[in-house]
């Protein structure tokens, strides 16, 4: 499958499932973190936001690149910032910030996105 052929099946990155739940990710990281201490605000609070918003950026630029390669590219980096993200969510909920039910939600949710950007992935490798 080409690029192209991506294209014309998807009209937009916003048609990609993966990117609305990358969306409802980053919406329900701003909630879970809203409850964190505010000494966090520039440390672990600001991590988790620019890598949760740094999933559906990649989606949506690697989307508009020539080729299939740089698209590619755009979702390993997606997919890298799902680990980050997943290290740090970690870290805050063993630091018992926030609400774990949302923070359960959250790592659920992350799960999904990682696994959906995984099969992307391997159908822009084919």
């Amino acid at each position: 499958m080409n690029t192209q052929a991506v294209k014309k099946q998807i009209k937009s990155y916003r048609d990609l499932i993966v990117w609305q739940k990358s969306m409802t990710l980053v919406t329900d990281m701003y909630t879970l973190t809203q409850a964190y201490p505010q000494h966090e605000i520039y440390g672990i609070t600001s991590q988790l936001r620019r890598a949760s918003i740094s999933i559906p950026s990649n989606i949506a630029e690697g989307f508009y690149r020539s080729s299939r390669k740089d698209y590619r590219n755009f979702l390993y980096n997606a997919f890298g910032s799902g680990g980050e993200l997943e290290t740090q969510l970690t870290i805050a909920e063993s630091l018992k910030y926030g609400d774990p039910q949302i923070h359960k939600r959250v790592t659920k949710l992350l799960s999904e996105v990682m696994a959906m950007l995984n099969t992307l992935i391997s159908k822009l490798k084919s």
